[in-house]
């Protein structure tokens, strides 16, 4: 990652012009270089940060090692989902969290250098100006203005009912499980039941359920993780069509 080499901003206007150079370069990474920034995240590799500077360019590299960093650190590992969901939907999650991380490093310049709160106002009201990256990268910030004139009858908008069957798609595939999988009838073989008690295991610690804790099965072998073993948020995974655990990615990435 970036040693801090560029001019620390100190203002509102140096900020936001720092502001504008780092998320120039995260755009550019996920539109016009995304062949190379698609390769560049070779899940084989170790945890890896998409970074954008100052300068408008961009950089995938690992996280700094001193704690704490000298600035907030972008998402950690986007390399681990790249081959386990959709390219689209893997680009538009990486655009949230550059979003997110974009916002981050200027309010942490905000609190260094002691912004009150009509300069904190005043920073985000321009930040809030541009379209966010995932609107860029979506093309969401093109259609919002068509969208806010269609009513809520979900046959008129294509592109609408294409997402909302994905989501519906991708929450048969996730749980928050409150009570253990239900058990067969008693007259039901011994196997039976207990391939009923390995659905309430997590295949990753084998720590039985937890009362509103998120789980997801993979796809591949059907077992079920804690969201939290496998770092998979209920956020990430509405975005996941077809979610393979670390261990079944593991096999089919090597021959």
């Amino acid at each position: 990652m970036e040693g801090i080499t560029h001019p620390i901003p100190r203002t509102v206007e140096e900020v936001f012009s720092d502001f504008r150079g780092r998320r120039a370069g995260l755009i550019k990474a996920l539109t016009n270089d995304m062949v190379k920034f698609y390769q560049t995240c070779d899940p084989e590799k170790e945890n890896l940060c998409l970074y954008g500077l100052p300068n408008e360019t961009w950089e995938v590299n690992l996280p700094v090692e001193e704690v704490p960093p000298e600035l907030p650190e972008p998402a950690l590992g986007i390399n681990f989902a790249r081959d386990g969901m959709q390219e689209k939907d893997w680009v538009s999650l990486v655009a949230v969290h550059s979003d997110s991380w974009l916002l981050s490093v200027a309010f942490y310049f905000g609190a260094r250098f002691g912004f009150g709160k009509n300069e904190r106002k005043r920073l985000f009201q321009m930040i809030n100006e541009l379209p966010t990256i995932f609107e860029v990268v979506s093309g969401s910030n093109a259609k919002q203005s068509k969208d806010l004139s269609v009513n809520n009858n979900n046959s008129k908008s294509k592109p609408s009912g294409i997402k909302q069957s994905r989501q519906s798609e991708s929450l048969t595939k996730v749980a928050k499980m409150s009570s253990p999988p239900p058990k067969e009838e008693d007259d039901e073989s011994e196997d039976e039941e207990e391939d009923d008690e390995q659905g309430a295991v997590c295949g990753a610690c084998g720590d039985n359920y937890g009362t509103d804790e998120f789980w997801i099965c993979c796809d591949a072998c059907e077992k079920w993780f804690h969201g939290k073993c496998v770092k998979i948020t209920p956020a990430k995974a509405e975005h996941i069509k077809h979610y393979k655990c670390p261990s079944c990615s593991n096999k089919r990435a090597r021959p």
